[in-house]
């Protein structure tokens, strides 16, 4: 096919736009929350995740294009710039080489000058190599393969690589030492047999295609940065699924996407981003680990141990995650035994690095099953996620920022973890199981619809890293914490929690939003629990649990707030209502589990009006006479108890 103009023109076009997007993003995170970070690290506002024209452009003048076809055990060249042996082909010089045909013991090597790009267009093309990399990029300035419409292009190694001192480092099945691009609306296929699928030792950016990855190790590797505007991929990874690597400068080893249609299936971390992990837009289905049905941590918050032994690319496992029974008795017995692996025949599949090259992309033996990881910054402003994970879904070593999207999760851990600040803005989170809902050290939400279902606590804020350990993230933190806050200015928010509905092992501020808890059914945890203080000055709450650490808010708040204890307990599913003098009905809400405290706040509260508390065959009245009113006796109010769980 030639040049198109119209091609060119719309490439262009939509590079501007993804650049735009890009930058604007940058502005967005920057400014979406007040609170300050208190970690030093890389934002999305450090990376660069604009993609050039020439990243989209498929038009080629195929005139001037160099044939190359593979047949019989052998390849026919037709044009400059190649040569080959037997099976395999030798690129040297810049240009654009059309490959089709079969390989049954072929290579593709990329060996030019280090100023060349080079443009390969996989015109249904299948290559078989039976100790190396099929596509092997040993120097060039840049790679693109195009993926020629409506054609099927097939890419296959072996499970061991004989290799020498020129390759040592080659670890997948394509191998770029310069960066790559994919594009084009054709299929291409890799079968992964050694180790890693789709390797770049500089940036990969990929903007079309449709592309199925099967690998022993991790499916998609871009060191430098992983960038990914569109394509429909399809991941079977037995490690990670999509990376990027470099340690080396802030604005490196980051993953941007905002586009493309995913389903990745990994035993390890489906996305994982030394820094940055920026997503702006595409559709998500991920499988981590065996899901959520083979937690990696147990209802009593130390780890399954086991639990990497139940893992087989989405393969399920038992589920360590346990309630407390109906009578409020703890957690309700220990929880089940876990099988070994040769119980349930699974394996977990790790690949150690076994080269002292620098720029290695093996990956490290590892535990961690995650769905979106980074280690600097996770920030999501838009797209649909369907994440089942067996550990958190959503984890940042550093910041969690949420402007946008659409996030269904269910985690055999953490739904949502990060060791300095999450941040939530706008969206829709939903995190249908968990061990902890969302954790941070300070979690702001400013707005955005947030349901929570957890077998701990709902929300949590304590500093530290989450270890899934004893020395895990908030456990036993008996004392106030500073720098550790819960903000609630915006949003609604609902949680059902096992634990503590709403936990802060420093202070909770709420000046805005609308919060229901449906806490805990046993008097060790509290709908509320804080170690500072807890201070209202706007928005509504209902919260609900047992009484026995129940707390509510204090008395520096500017907003009435009520703490009451019915004197019996209310069964499940029985709707609460609370009216004023006139009948007027100002709050009401239907818990799902059977409670018996009551914590309430709302503007429509006035001092000295009556109200009456009705849920199911019990109805008691409070009359307003303070900024905080209280009948409970089980613990000291308005402030953080010394000796309550802070975990």
């Amino acid at each position: 096919m030639k040049i198109s103009d119209t091609k060119k023109l719309a490439a262009i076009t939509a590079a501007f736009f993804i650049t735009v997007a890009a930058f604007s993003g940058c502005s967005e995170s920057a400014n979406s929350s007040q609170t300050t970070s208190s970690v030093s690290q890389a934002a999305k506002s450090d990376i660069d995740a604009s993609i050039a024209a020439e990243d989209i452009d498929v038009g080629y003048d195929e005139e001037s294009s160099v044939g190359i076809t593979f047949a019989d055990g052998s390849a026919a060249i037709d044009g400059e710039g190649a040569t080959s042996e037997g099976e395999t082909v030798t690129i040297s010089q810049a240009g654009t080489y059309i490959l089709s045909g079969t390989a049954t013991n072929g290579r593709i090597i990329v060996s030019a000058d280090k100023t060349a790009e080079i443009k390969l267009i996989f015109n249904g093309v299948d290559i078989t190599c039976a100790d190396n990399a099929p596509l092997l990029v040993s120097k060039a300035k840049k790679v693109y393969i195009v993926l020629e419409d409506g054609t099927e292009n097939v890419l296959t190694d072996s499970a061991s690589y004989s290799l020498g001192e020129d390759d040592s480092n080659t670890d997948g099945a394509i191998f770029s030492k310069a960066d790559l691009t994919i594009n084009g609306s054709g299929t291409l296929t890799v079968n992964a047999n050694y180790k890693h699928g789709i390797v770049s030792k500089d940036d990969l950016v990929i903007t079309d295609g449709n592309i199925n990855v099967t690998s022993a190790s991790t499916a998609m590797v871009g060191k430098d940065s992983v960038k990914i505007s569109g394509g429909t991929f399809n991941i079977s990874a037995s490690t990670n699924g999509i990376k990027s690597t470099n340690t080396e400068a802030s604005d490196k080893g980051f993953i941007s996407v905002t586009g493309g249609s995913f389903t990745v299936v990994a035993n390890n971390d489906a996305f994982e981003a030394e820094t940055v992990l920026s997503i702006e837009g595409g559709s998500f289905d991920i499988t981590t680990g065996g899901g959520s049905a083979n937690a990696s941590m147990k209802s009593d918050g130390t780890p399954n141990r086991n639990w990497q032994n139940n893992m087989s690319n989405g393969g399920g496992g038992p589920n360590g995650m346990g309630k407390p029974d109906d009578n409020g008795n703890g957690m309700g017995g220990d929880p089940p035994a876990m099988p070994t692996a040769d119980d349930t025949g699974l394996t977990i599949e790790t690949a150690a690095n076994t080269t002292t090259d620098s720029t290695d992309t093996t990956d490290n033996t590892s535990t961690s099953a995650k769905a979106l990881k980074a280690g600097n910054e996770v920030n999501i402003s838009g797209g649909e996620f369907k994440i089942d994970s067996a550990d958190d879904s959503i984890h940042s070593n550093g910041n969690i920022v949420i402007t946008g999207g659409n996030i269904s999760a269910a985690s055999g851990d953490n739904g949502m973890h990060a060791d300095g600040n999450l941040t939530i803005s706008d969206g829709i989170v939903d995190i249908t199981k968990s061990y902890e809902g969302i954790e941070g050290s300070i979690v702001t939400i400013d707005g955005g619809t947030i349901s929570v279902v957890a077998s701990d606590d709902g929300i949590n804020c304590a500093g530290g890293s989450d270890t899934g350990s004893t020395d895990r993230m908030g456990a036993d933190q008996f004392s106030s914490q500073d720098g550790v806050e819960l903000n609630i200015n915006g949003g609604t928010v609902t949680v059902d929690a096992d634990g503590d509905g709403l936990d802060s092992n420093g202070n909770f501020t709420m000046a805005g939003g609308t919060v229901y808890v449906c806490g805990p059914t046993n008097g060790g945890n509290g709908a509320l629990d804080y170690n500072g203080t807890a201070t209202v000055t706007g928005g509504t709450l209902i919260a609900c649990g047992a009484v026995g650490m129940e707390e509510g808010f204090g008395d520096t708040s500017t907003q009435y707030s009520v703490l009451h204890d019915l004197g019996s307990t209310i069964s499940a599913n029985e709707k609460l209502t609370i009216t004023d003098s006139d009948g007027k009905e100002i709050l009401s809400f239907t818990p799902t589990k059977t409670w018996q405290s009551v914590v309430f706040t709302s503007a429509d509260l006035k001092e000295g009006e009556t109200y009456t508390i009705t849920a199911g065959s019990q109805s008691e009245s409070v009359t307003i006479d303070g900024i905080v009113t209280s009948n409970s006796t089980e613990m000291s109010f308005g402030r953080g108890h010394d000796g309550g769980r802070g975990f």
